[in-house]
């Protein structure tokens, strides 16, 4: 049998996606900004799909900007609010210890550039609170980035409460919200953000397409400059396909959320009863307050390295952390952000699901994970320190 549960990392691309983005390959093939009718047909679409994604965001056509993934989104909203503080004399950035590298390592060039950055610590489950927020908030404070929910853990943060203190200090707030968009309710009209990212393949779109959400009146710098495409925000011509499929994708996420939330949530607390009994296991992140499809524990005494791969062998795609960072040997920073030793964050699963995944899939998980765990235990050293000193 074989369960994909890494939907954090990726999705399968839809059926509905990828049949909208078929015909924009071969017959209606041509460049938006051609006048021609080839050109229009393209323009059309691409017209369509923005006002879908708006719909599906409940925001204003003008305010959607297409990208090349949520990661250039999130540099874009980032260095755009910088530029916009600087020129105030406003340099001083606030986020928090859990983000994604996306946001981290921008955060870290800018400093380099000469703009102060405040990482803001969470609690033992991920979470920072408005509180915080507002503590941190200074007179030449230009941003404040704070994700909707957590890639590794699915924490989901107060991201409503956070928005109400950034706008009553009339500061800038942007929010990651890639792993939450399609899967919890959202809407920018109530949210309160000024900037919003999200990324295609998190809800069975296509790779290579993300979306930047902007309120009107928040100004935007290009990273990329060219041609006048995205109203002059983000030269090249538009990746036509993709947009059209993350916008079927989107909608189609979002008009099944009632339904498929739900479901999801109740095989991830299955998952998490079937765990939990692991001696010397521990459920990482928020125990309610997390994403309906993410379920990430850790095991004393073992790699998590050598438990994803008898896990492949046992037919379950997995990972132990963020994708983006699958090839270093470091422990997650997001589980060291929540207090764990390095010992532990080593041997930490992240179990992700999507619309696809069924109870069969969670069954067989927990039938091939615990063996796993205490066969890698028989034969690791540290493990028996371990039950040394528990003795």
């Amino acid at each position: 049998m074989k369960v994909y549960a890494d939907n954090a990392a990726t999705t399968r691309c839809g059926e509905s996606a990828l049949k909208a983005m078929l015909p924009f390959f071969r017959e209606d093939f041509g460049n938006p900004s051609s006048l021609h009718a080839y050109g229009q047909s393209a323009a059309t679409a691409l017209q369509k799909a923005r006002e879908s994604v708006a719909r599906s965001l409940g925001a204003l056509p003008q305010e959607i900007y297409f990208t090349g993934s949520g990661s250039e989104a999130d540099n874009q909203a980032i260095r755009s609010a910088a530029f916009n503080g600087a020129k105030k004399g406003k340099k001083h950035l606030i986020t928090c210890a859990i983000e994604h590298h996306a946001v981290l390592h921008t955060l870290n060039q800018l400093a380099r550039e000469g703009f102060e950055v405040t990482v803001l610590p969470v609690d033992e489950y991920g979470i920072v609170t408005p509180e915080q927020v507002a503590e941190a908030i200074r007179e030449d404070t230009a941003l404040v980035t704070i994700m909707t929910a957590n890639n590794e853990v699915g924490t989901i943060e107060p991201i409503s409460e956070i928005a109400r203190v950034c706008k009553d200090k009339r500061v800038t707030f942007h929010t990651d919200a890639v792993q939450a968009i399609g899967h919890i309710p959202m809407d920018v009209k109530t949210l309160g953000a000024d900037m919003l990212s999200l990324s295609g393949h998190k809800f069975h779109g296509p790779k290579g397409v993300g979306v930047l959400w902007a309120r009107r009146g928040v100004p935007l710098q290009s990273l990329i400059n060219g041609g006048a495409q995205e109203r002059m925000r983000r030269a090249g011509t538009e990746n036509i396909p993709g947009i059209v499929g993350l916008a079927v994708a989107l909608e189609e996420a979002v008009a099944e959320l009632n339904e498929v939330a739900p479901r999801l949530s109740a095989l991830r607390d299955k998952l998490i009863r079937g765990l939990e009994p692991i001696e010397l296991s521990r459920l990482n992140g928020h125990p309610t307050k997390r994403l309906p499809g993410n379920v990430n524990f850790c095991f004393e005494g073992i790699e998590g390295e050598s438990l994803l791969l008898l896990l492949d062998q046992k037919g379950v795609c997995a990972s132990s952390g963020s994708a983006c960072t699958s090839g270093s040997l470091d422990p997650s920073h997001v589980l060291l952000a929540l207090g764990l030793p390095h010992a532990i964050a080593h041997g930490s699963l992240r179990l992700s699901f999507s619309r696809e995944t069924t109870e069969a899939d969670v069954e067989h998980i927990l039938s091939v994970v615990p063996p796993i765990v205490e066969y890698l235990r028989n034969i690791s050293p540290v493990w028996e320190e371990i039950t040394k000193a528990q003795a």
